[in-house]
């Protein structure tokens, strides 16, 4: 039985973890602790609190005494560490969220680690830090370059990369100084249900069933591997259960595909959507171009993003020949499954997309 902390477990990745977690292992404890920024929901994991192993604790990383009281009250022997500000472009705009909460808030949890675990041995022979990172802390791929294994060197192009960066480097610090037991993973592009609005897939789906225009960057080349988030779920599991401590491993997709064609894919499939099901029209009055199978007609080419990488692309063989990693969904089944789902759920959505 584990007892885990899981920090930004309300926020998109953090509440799918928790659901594959809680189906997978419903013996272990599970404490969520999430600010409820704008992008952490509530109603994510909402349906859990039934269960005496959820709770859910509304509180910030960078309180370290919190995260200490947490550890030891509830004994807690794993911290799966999600919570962050993700989103590039707030990055550009504003950077020092970015620094306090994937800089300062890493650090405190560290801290807090290495005070609870490292002092009581006995009470904690084994624990787990996982720290949950991204691709983008490689840099960009030109379009022949082989994709980002483990050995790649740092090279972040953003404020939003950068600040994770150095969260991994201090993680990395912690075991070779503290010997504290942590693992780290590597994730390439997340998609699937309970995804804030604002990222590129939901935005794409909302805009289209409020016919609104697609904006797309630049000449809508960028090319990013696509990752359904609950093969991040397990890939993450067999990480922490099998992984080598200190070390780091990339956890990808392996579905390459270029932001134009991801759009018109999307399209094409709300239009068959509508076309199929005439009770969409009922419940989607302002979805005209989708009813007219015309969704293509609301792309909009915008000025690009500064300094935007052009392309990521993971490479998880070590994941693969060490875990026995292997994805369950190819782009197009698990953007079909992304899509039903954000047509189903539109109570969960909406509120979103109108604050």
């Amino acid at each position: 039985m584990r007892k885990l902390l899981v920090t930004g477990g309300a926020g998109f990745i953090g509440a799918n973890f928790v659901h594959y977690w809680v189906n997978r292992y419903p013996s272990d404890l599970i404490i969520v602790l999430d600010a409820l920024t704008y992008a952490g929901n509530y109603k994510s994991i909402e349906s859990l609190q039934s269960s005496d192993l959820f709770s859910f604790v509304k509180g910030n990383i960078c309180d370290q005494a919190l995260v200490e009281s947490l550890l030891l009250e509830n004994q807690i022997d794993t911290i799966v560490h999600f919570a962050a500000e993700s989103h590039v472009d707030r990055s550009i705009a504003g950077p020092a969220e970015f620094i306090e909460t994937n800089i300062m808030g890493t650090f405190s949890l560290l801290e807090a680690a290495r005070k609870i675990w490292l002092i009581d041995t006995k009470t904690f022979p084994k624990h787990r830090f996982h720290h949950v990172s991204t691709d983008e802390v490689f840099g960009t791929l030109e379009p022949n370059e082989p994709p980002f294994s483990e050995t790649t060197p740092y090279a972040p192009n953003s404020p939003y990369s950068a600040s994770k960066a150095a969260s991994d480097h201090l993680v990395r610090a912690y075991f070779h100084t503290y010997g504290l037991q942590v693992t780290t993973s590597n994730c390439s592009n997340n998609y699937g249900p309970y995804q804030f609005p604002e990222k590129l897939i939901p935005l794409l789906i909302s805009n289209i069933l409020n016919d609104k225009e697609l904006p797309v960057y630049g000449d809508g080349k960028q090319i990013r591997d696509w990752l359904y988030v609950e093969d991040h779920a397990m890939g993450i599991d067999l990480v922490i259960n099998k992984g080598k401590l200190g070390e780091c491993y990339n956890i990808g997709g392996i579905n390459e595909w270029a932001n134009i064609d991801i759009v018109r894919l999307i399209c094409q499939l709300m239009n068959k959507a509508f076309s199929e099901n005439e009770s969409m029209a009922v419940k989607f009055p302002n979805a005209k171009s989708a009813l007219n199978n015309a969704s293509e007609e609301l792309i909009k080419y915008v000025t690009d993003r500064p300094g935007h990488d052009r392309r990521y692309a993971i490479d998880p063989a070590k994941s693969q020949n060490e875990l026995r990693y292997i994805p369950n969904e190819s782009f197009e089944s698990g953007i079909k499954k992304t899509v039903q789902w954000y047509i189903e759920n539109e109570d969960w959505w909406r509120p979103l997309v109108q604050r």
